[in-house]
């Protein structure tokens, strides 16, 4: 089966209170106001010369800028570590420096990567592309939005303060996962495409054919989603968190996952036993035809989870947040998917 390497150390996401994380923002902010004070506005990069810089939040959205960008723009993401969640990652003053020197920033927002919050608030005049905001944007790319079974999580809406974990997020009104959704980082990077020929009209027309070259890739994704969705219509699958809930929306599949499962799991909290007990039985009984896995996020339950799956022959489809070692967007996104085909071909429903 093709599968991606995942050998990034395994953890239980532990997301710091909203006291923490503003204490960390001030830190931030007050590191880029230093920056701010002693160097160029953002934009005159190119017209002093200097090669253009763009800072993506997490190495996905790295990758995707770097594919517009070519040789033309240097491409830095904050985090990169496979281990790190950008839910809960601290900037530092560091961070805060890079971001405020950068002439560009993509990032996912949907109060995904908050860490960029403070930083932004304070350069308002800053370029930016917001992943989250472009959700929903026309395309010739197979996008499977129709085929969302989950009517609540259909859409990208304004996410919520939720007061148990200090991060945005509105549980059954929100899936900021938008990396899975490629009609959106199809339009992720036609964004960076014209926001960096404006900053770099020399090179406008390399951006712009870059950004085309991207989007021919990434039918390619599309062309495995597609046929998984005439293949297996509304096969049921599990998961272990919804991170790739716009993978499965564009193959037509049927999540039968607990929600009260998924969404302790994406809180960092235990499930709640009945919750437990359901998605075992439904891995028990071969009622999924494959278990999407998130690999960042394991801890003794989804381990036994997991475990279960093994032993009904289900096969285990690994996903991530992060990029791993070596591998582009196109590569890894392509993966996924051949993995979801594998798993749903060799399916031992009962």
């Amino acid at each position: 089966m093709p599968s991606v390497d995942f050998t990034a150390p395994r953890f239980r996401r532990a997301r710091p209170r909203a006291a923490g994380f503003a204490a960390i923002g001030l830190v931030a902010v007050a590191a880029l106001g230093l920056s701010a004070c002693s160097t160029a506005s953002a934009g005159d990069s190119a017209a002093n010369g200097q090669r253009i810089s763009v800072v993506a939040s997490t190495n996905v959205w790295g990758s995707v800028a770097a594919a517009v960008a070519g040789e033309h723009a240097d491409v830095t993401s904050i985090v990169t570590d496979p281990a790190a969640d950008p839910h809960s990652y601290e900037v530092t003053p560091r961070n805060a420096a890079t971001l405020t020197d950068a002439d560009l920033i993509v990032y996912n927002g949907g109060g995904y990567d908050g860490f960029l919050d403070d930083v932004l608030r304070s350069t308002r005049d800053k370029r930016t592309v917001n992943a989250f905001e472009l959700y929903g944007a026309e395309s010739d790319l197979e996008d499977g939005h129709d085929h969302v079974t989950d009517p609540a999580a259909a859409a990208p809406v304004a996410a919520v303060p939720d007061s148990h974990d200090g991060h945005d997020h509105a549980h059954g009104a929100v899936n900021e996962h938008v990396w899975y959704d490629v009609p959106t980082v199809d339009a992720v990077a036609e964004k960076v495409a014209a926001e960096l020929g404006e900053l770099d009209p020399a090179n406008a027309a390399a951006y712009t054919a870059n950004a085309a070259a991207f989007h021919e890739k990434l039918h390619a994704i599309t062309a495995i989603t597609s046929s998984i969705a005439k293949d297996h219509p509304q096969a049921p699958v599990a998961q272990t968190e919804p991170i790739a809930h716009y993978l499965l929306a564009a193959a037509n599949l049927r999540d039968e996952t607990p929600e009260d499962f998924t969404k302790a799991i994406e809180d960092g909290n235990d499930p709640p036993p009945a919750a437990i007990a359901a998605t075992r039985d439904l891995l028990a009984t071969k009622k999924v035809g494959a278990l999407v896995y998130n690999t960042q996020t394991q801890d003794k339950v989804t381990n036994d989870i997991r475990s279960t799956a093994e032993a009904a022959g289900i096969q285990v489809v690994e996903v991530t947040e992060t990029l791993p070692a070596g591998v582009d967007y196109i590569t890894w996104q392509t993966n996924n998917a051949k993995q979801l085909a594998a798993a749903l071909g060799s399916a031992p429903l009962g």
